[in-house]
């Protein structure tokens, strides 16, 4: 009996954990909804072609659709130390979050672009729409080709999420996410002494899950064999504090020679470690 409460307690603090991730911080500020890739009705498409899709080449479109073409999105992991000035975006999301769907329903929903008809149907949206292309894209990301060494799965539900972190990383594990102070315009960042190593490539694994555009919550999952964590204090130049999560991979030798990631720090597949920041409302699974 102790050793199953024990289990459902774990289960109740991750899923509490990560609830409080994706939504605590929307609500406490009001404004216009924005987000990592500044305020862009293509924001979206911009998420998914910079943080998932790394076999695939970047255009002029990718670039533009950033709010300002000179900021920052990747780096290489040497860049990862105090002293480093960084021109960067930690946008606040203030607008209300798509919710979870229980289990049962997630997974009486259709999720195949193949079903997109009925999938609209049953959220009474109509083909055209913005929110029918979201879907569409949704679900056209999650069926993606991944790249050889990538692990990837679309969670549809909390618990489907903590299933599948579970299942590849034990039941000892932990979300992490950026935190951010409030809100700031994109502007010049220094990282501050107290960058900590949180995952070793070479002991620990992680699973970073992306938080997707939908009707409902659906959260893109996926991990790579050599990836680093950092925990990484910066300060903006309007004061501003954000603690970040750094995301590094060491191992991008099956990357598209073009993808926006390597274009960006100017090296070939598989020659330095490239790393991102987690935007707000996306977070990595970790060992505690």
């Amino acid at each position: 009996m102790a050793f199953i409460l024990s289990r459902i307690f774990a289960f109740f603090t991750c899923c509490m954990n990560l609830y409080l991730i994706y939504v605590g911080k929307s609500a406490e500020s009001g404004g216009t909804a924005t987000n990592f890739a500044g305020y862009n009705p293509q924001s979206f498409m911009a998420a998914r072609l910079l943080f998932f899709l790394y076999n695939r080449s970047a255009s002029r479109d990718d670039i533009n659709r950033l709010k300002d073409p000179t900021q920052v999105v990747f780096f290489l992991e040497e860049a990862v130390r105090p002293g480093i000035t960084m021109k960067y975006s930690f946008s606040r999301n203030t607008s209300t979050p798509a919710m979870f769907l229980p289990r049962e329903i997630a997974e009486s929903v259709p999720f195949s672009s193949s079903k997109l008809p009925e999938i609209l149907n049953r959220f009474s949206l109509k083909p055209g729409s913005v929110q029918a292309d979201i879907m569409k894209q949704t679900l056209q990301t999650c069926e993606s080709t991944a790249i050889p060494g990538e692990q990837r799965y679309c969670a549809t539900s909390l618990e489907s999420l903590v299933d599948y972190a579970t299942a590849k990383l034990g039941r000892n594990i932990q979300p992490i996410s950026t935190e951010l102070e409030a809100g700031a315009a994109i502007q010049n960042y220094t990282i501050t002494p107290g960058v900590k190593l949180i995952t070793s490539a070479d002991k620990d694994r992680l699973i970073v899950c992306h938080k997707m555009d939908n009707g409902y919550a659906v959260f893109y999952c996926h991990g790579f064999k050599r990836t680093r964590a950092y925990s990484v204090p910066l300060q903006g130049s309007d004061g501003t504090k954000v603690k970040a999560v750094a995301i590094c991979h060491l191992d991008t030798s099956a990357w598209n020679p073009k993808t926006y990631a390597l274009l960006e720090v100017k090296v070939a597949p598989g020659t330095d470690s490239v790393c991102h920041f987690l935007p707000e409302g996306h977070f990595a699974w970790v060992p505690k």
